[in-house]
């Protein structure tokens, strides 16, 4: 645990805000450790949803001790191996063609499963995942694209599970640098004018998204946070859409053409990803700014944009669920000034966007235990991010996962499909 802490706070690491960089561990027993802080943390064991142990020894003997970082263009052994007690083990990885699990016969804890053996297939056309469901080859995809949901459910074979999902899909702008990296405006950054980005939130036609491109499949947002993670989202309202007073905006900025700028998107990471960016396009388009959109799989759209890779972007579309299932988390992760090298904040602000009030609102929200006056303080903080526009929240998609007949599965609304909770009907 100790080995696990210290590593996860490493560099090269890309969960930083898991463990405070100031914590003390230290080990009691064999089954005691304790973690000692300068400050109080109501958060801190929610912090730790995804941060899983690492063996020492297997670490030290497979020289994995220091974390891979995402823009590694060559894997670890940690990256390839498992070195866990889950409830399954792995047989065999071939990177982009399959993945093959077995039961682990020494898991710790009494299976609820009935499965002997899982193999993850990636399959990137829609068409052919959707064939493979409904032929029975596979017994689980994820996300069946929502203009196929209807098939999926006639079918007779198969069925989608559907429900909203805790991630916020966002627009965000680089803020920070003098010049852009993509745009055909040079010595200067147009994004450093709130007129301009509230123009770009102005220009995004949020119910067209939920109705063209997402099928009513999404919940238009107002926040970086789902509504079920934050009890005052109800106080927020987005600002209307509104073409003509963008186009406006943008000419009191001095950009009465607009201007050219390059969109960075994952294609194979979001619910419809590719198809919102292509409609921001096109809504972008009618105040006058052109937007090249580059549109990748996620393995080069992550090591291009995310800290690791220089946060290389000017204009990009991005998901997040909070880790802790926390306002805090937006705020530090996501929206807090980044400037501190020695400091974890804005880990995955890869716009750069930085006001010091809402930091030092964040630090509060950190320290704050009360429940009543902590969620005052998040709404504080929001509202300043809010009057800045300093990102464009989009939506909650929706989660769809179409599931055989033959097999029972629990939907988490953080998309993580457990399946030591599943069961398959005996062929």
């Amino acid at each position: 645990m100790v080995f696990s802490a210290n590593r996860v706070r490493a560099k090269g690491s890309n969960l930083l805000t898991y463990v405070p960089s100031d914590a003390r561990v230290v080990k009691i027993d064999d089954y005691t450790v304790d973690f000692i802080l300068t400050a109080p943390n109501p958060i801190l064991n929610s912090q730790w949803g995804t941060w899983y142990i690492m063996d020492k020894k297997w670490s030290e003997e497979n020289n994995v001790v220091e974390p891979t970082p995402v823009a590694a263009t060559t894997p670890s052994y940690a990256s390839l191996h498992a070195n866990g007690t889950g409830p399954f083990m792995v047989e065999s990885h071939q990177p982009g063609v399959k993945t093959v699990y077995k039961a682990n016969p020494n898991w710790w804890r009494k299976p609820e499963h009935n499965l002997k053996e899982i193999i993850f297939t990636p399959i990137g056309s829609d068409a052919t995942r959707v064939a493979a469901l409904l032929s029975g080859e596979v017994d689980v995809i994820e996300p069946v694209p929502i203009q196929d949901i209807a098939r999926v459910n006639s079918s007779g074979n198969a069925t989608v599970l559907t429900g909203p999902e805790l991630r916020t899909i966002f627009l965000g702008m680089d803020q920070l640098r003098d010049e852009l990296l993509y745009s055909n405006i040079k010595g200067k950054n147009p994004f450093k004018d709130v007129r301009v980005r509230e123009a770009f939130f102005k220009a995004v036609d949020i119910e067209l998204i939920k109705t063209r491109v997402m099928r009513g499949l999404s919940t238009p947002s107002a926040l970086m946070i789902a509504p079920q993670l934050f009890p005052l989202s109800k106080d927020f309202t987005r600002p209307k859409f509104d073409p003509d007073g963008a186009k406006k905006q943008l000419t009191e900025a001095g950009y009465p053409d607009g201007f050219e700028v390059t969109m960075d998107c994952p294609n194979d990471r979001y619910v419809n990803d590719a198809a919102i960016c292509q409609a921001v396009v096109g809504m972008l388009a009618r105040i006058g700014v052109k937007v090249n959109l580059l549109a990748q799989p996620k393995a080069q759209y992550f090591a291009k944009v995310l800290k690791p890779g220089g946060y290389q972007t000017s204009f990009y579309l991005l998901g997040w669920t909070p880790a802790t299932f926390d306002s805090q988390n937006v705020l530090n992760d996501i929206m807090g000034c980044r400037d501190d090298p020695k400091s974890s904040r804005g880990e995955s602000n890869l716009s750069g966007y930085c006001n010091k009030k809402m930091d030092a609102l964040t630090d509060r929200v950190l320290l704050e235990t009360d429940a009543a006056k902590r969620d005052l303080l998040i709404k504080e903080a929001f509202e300043v991010a809010a009057k800045d526009f300093a990102y464009i929240p989009l939506h909650q998609q929706a989660l769809a996962w179409g599931v055989s007949k033959k097999v029972k599965l629990t939907q988490r609304a953080d998309n993580q499909v457990l399946l030591y909770w599943a069961t398959k009907q005996e062929e």
